[in-house]
């Protein structure tokens, strides 16, 4: 068991970040939530799986929705709503209490990001609970069905849902997690692309074998690596590739990029003119919400569920989509899967296939 430090939550929320590939949300929006916490005196105390009782209830809090702003006039549909001035991951936390009768022992996190880790980490710390160390994607990912969840088979519902507008909805008999990013993803794109969500609320005993455990300590050690090399002024990119047991694919200077909000997702593309040892050569990111294929000189170098981060050289900040912009110096580090996404059943949700490339997973790191 750890009390978490407002450093340690600082380094998870950074190492997240960079292992977040683009998507998992703000970091400003996570740090928002951590300060509004600690100021009213809560607590982050993280448990690892083995130390939670066996019969503890968990669930796992997010943000679902497309991470770029809406187009201007979808925006007016929504202003004549009103706006709750609520947290809607605390509301939905709430609800599921009171529509369970049963207090939560501790939060999940749904995967690595700088806003959604930080999202399960604050309805844990407002509702005096615990955060389990451990996720069902160890990265981030666009849909509910990039999980161990649901390659484990476990039930997301009942899902209990809040929007900023005030409005909860329940959701019950969900057949399955494809059936629940349907329907989340549905009342997202009517909620301004952003609801808060609640699912698999399961014992520690169904879930201990179903999600990566230490997660969270993975995305702290990162975040540790990120800052004191930040520091010192050491190469941050090369840093953070050998402590994810990965390679800097690709140095130098965005030359173009785009992106639009579709369906509920952010898509885009970022070409990067390479520079230093990749001079004369070109990197092209293809994203939905985070990074998916990246490709050099034309030809597929890496595909999900590989991680294909993007760091800023001059700041040394984690690129987070759509936060990308021309004449911006950056480097691509290439991070192995998790582990369960490498297995057929993990392939099959969130392999080559879903983005629509007709080939075997190949790992860009030997």
């Amino acid at each position: 068991m750890k009390k978490l430090s407002r450093q340690d939550l600082e380094d998870i929320l950074h190492g997240a970040a960079i292992l977040g590939t683009g998507g998992g949300g703000e970091l400003s929006e996570g740090f928002a939530m951590i300060d509004d916490a600690l100021a009213k005196g809560k607590e982050f105390i993280m448990v690892d799986l083995d130390e939670a009782p066996q019969d503890a209830l968990v669930c796992t809090p997010y943000m679902l929705g497309a991470i770029s702003a809406l187009p201007e006039e979808e925006e007016k549909l929504y202003e004549r709503l009103p706006r709750s001035g609520e947290s809607s991951i605390l509301a939905a936390y709430a609800r599921f209490e009171t529509y369970l009768g049963r207090k939560f022992y501790g939060t999940i996190s749904c995967e690595l990001g700088g806003s959604n880790t930080a999202a399960s980490f604050y309805a844990a710390a407002m509702a005096g609970a615990y955060i389990i160390d451990a996720d069902p994607a160890g990265r981030a990912v666009p849909e509910i069905t990039h999980s161990t969840y649901y390659i484990n088979g476990l039930p997301a519902a009942p899902i209990v849902m809040a929007n900023e507008f005030g409005e909860a909805i329940i959701c019950e008999n969900v057949m399955d997690d494809a059936r629940a990013e349907h329907i989340v993803r549905a009342l997202s794109m009517v909620s301004r692309n952003d609801i808060a969500a609640i699912d698999h609320a399961l014992e520690v005993r169904e879930i201990r074998d179903a999600v990566i455990p230490g997660a969270i300590s993975l995305a702290m050690h990162m975040g540790q690596v990120w800052r004191e090399c930040r520091a010192s002024g050491a190469d941050v990119a090369e840093a953070v590739a050998v402590q994810g047991k990965g390679v800097v694919a690709f140095r130098g200077t965005v030359s173009d990029c785009d992106w639009e909000t579709r369906d509920g997702f952010t898509y885009g593309n970022v070409t990067i003119a390479g520079g230093g040892a990749f001079a004369g050569d070109e990197y092209r990111i293809w994203l939905k919400n985070e990074n998916m294929i990246g490709r050099l000189n034309g030809a597929v170098h890496a595909t999900i569920p590989d991680l294909i981060c993007m760091i800023d050289t001059e700041t040394s900040a984690p690129i987070t989509n759509p936060n990308y912009f021309s004449g911006q110096n950056v480097a691509v580090i290439v991070l192995p899967a998790p582990e369960p996404f490498t297995t057929q059943r993990g392939l099959e949700a969130f392999g080559p296939s879903y983005i629509g490339l007709d080939q075997a997973y190949k790992p860009a790191v030997a």
